[in-house]
Parts: C-alpha cells; structure tokens; sequence
C-alpha cells in the first residue's frame, strides 16, 4: 500500500447507501475500513471483491455502532483517518404512542449516539495530521420531520445539529464536518413500501424517482475531496423533492 494512501471509515457498509460508498472509495484507492452490525459474512465477501477489483486494504469488523464499547474496541485497531463517514442507520415506522423505550433508544443510540462515538475517536486522530473530513448520512426527515417516524426524525435533526456545531468546533483544526439528508434512496430501508406507495412516492418528486445509493456515494467522495471552506452544511439531495 502507498504510503500517501489515505483511510476512510464507513459505517453500515454492508448494504446500500454504505456499500455503494465503499466501492466509490475502492475505486479511488483508498484505504477501507468497513463496519456492519448483522451481516458480516456479507461484508466479507463483498471486501474480498473490492480487494480483488481495486487492489485495495480493506478490513471489515462487525461492530454495533450504537454501543460505546464495541466502537472503542473499534478504534483500538484504527492508527491513522482521513475520512469518517457516519452511515449506520435504522428506522422504525409507528406511532409514538405504540413505541417502546427500548425502542425509542435503540433508534437514537444508532443513529446518533454512534456519531458521538466516532467522532470523539476519530478527532485526535485528525489532529494529528492538522486535517480530515467528517461526513454523516442524514435524511430529509431530520429536516421536515415524518409522521410516524417521530424517532427516525429526532435522530437525523439531531445528526444535522451535531454537524453544524462540530463543524464550528472543529474549523479551527483544518477538520470539515458535513452531512448529507437523503430523499428517498432505493435501499432496503425502504424495501416495506408497496408498490403503489412506491409509485405515490415517485409522484412527488420532481425528479421523477428514487435516487440510487451509488448517487449518494459519490456525493460522499466528492466530499472527501471538497475544498477546505466547505463546513458545517446540511446538502440535500433528494431529486427537487424539500
């Protein structure tokens, strides 16, 4: 490996938004770290393709990103960072009314907390170079808010207040902080829907259709290597939708 290769930290890489960044990245030869909660051995076979296609490092560790623990014993295996980018995610959809705590918590806890987690790891290892990129998968939903997913929307208005504010915090350390709120991407998260709510859906956006998780992807790697005065935004991307 190059000694000028730099490392970038996805989390939630084992489907969608966060599979399709790792392959952006493969593809322009970075170092990988990729991170998934509940499908491991497909995150392992999807690395030995991106090592076999790209001639890349990629290490792959099942990790609960809600879980202050796992992600120190995480970062216990990191020695240098250029990129985080805060991808792992759950929804739930429901009334307030019928959510558990533990619920409510779990949701908050993945989605949120984990930004915590890394991003306080991660900063001294940025320090240390005077530099890096934080970039945290967010949601029009943080934004607008969405009936039924009160929970989904606290933790991504939360996500986009979080970047705003480290973004202030961090400036002076030559570290830019960003996220970007999705509309509606053609993952599994939204796998639930039917098909004519998936069409009611297409409806309402200008663009006509679902973004793909591979458009996200490379938004992410232009990101990566975005000028350093670009700090502390909130880019939607969601087809003319918000």
């Amino acid at each position: 490996m190059n000694s000028n290769t730099k490392t970038v930290l996805i989390t939630g890489a084992s489907r969608g938004i966060g599979k399709a960044t790792a392959e952006c990245f493969a593809k322009a030869g970075y170092r990988l770290i990729l991170t998934c909660c509940n499908s491991i051995n497909d995150l392992k076979l999807f690395a030995d393709e991106l090592r076999k296609q790209y001639q890349v490092s990629c290490e792959v560790f099942r990790t609960d990103m809600g879980c202050e623990a796992e992600v120190l014993t995480l970062f216990e295996s990191i020695k240098e960072l250029h990129v985080l980018v805060n991808n792992a995610g759950i929804s739930h959809v429901g009334l307030l009314t019928d959510m558990t705590s533990e619920e409510w918590h779990r949701v908050l806890a993945v989605n949120l907390d984990s930004c915590f987690y890394t991003c306080r790891a991660a900063i001294p290892l940025m320090l240390q170079k005077h530099s890096g990129k934080i970039i945290n998968v967010s949601s029009v939903w943080g934004n607008q808010g969405a009936s039924t997913e009160v929970a989904y929307s606290a933790s991504k208005g939360g996500m986009n207040a979080f970047t705003r504010a480290l973004a202030k915090e961090l400036a002076p350390s030559n570290i830019q902080v960003n996220a970007i709120a999705c509309g509606v991407i053609d993952t599994a998260m939204n796998g639930a829907l039917t098909e004519a709510e998936r069409q009611a859906l297409r409806e309402e956006i200008p663009a006509d259709r679902f973004g793909t998780p591979e458009e996200v992807g490379r938004l992410i790697l232009q990101l990566a290597d975005s000028p350093e005065f670009l700090t502390g935004q909130v880019i939607t991307m969601d087809g003319g939708w918000f």
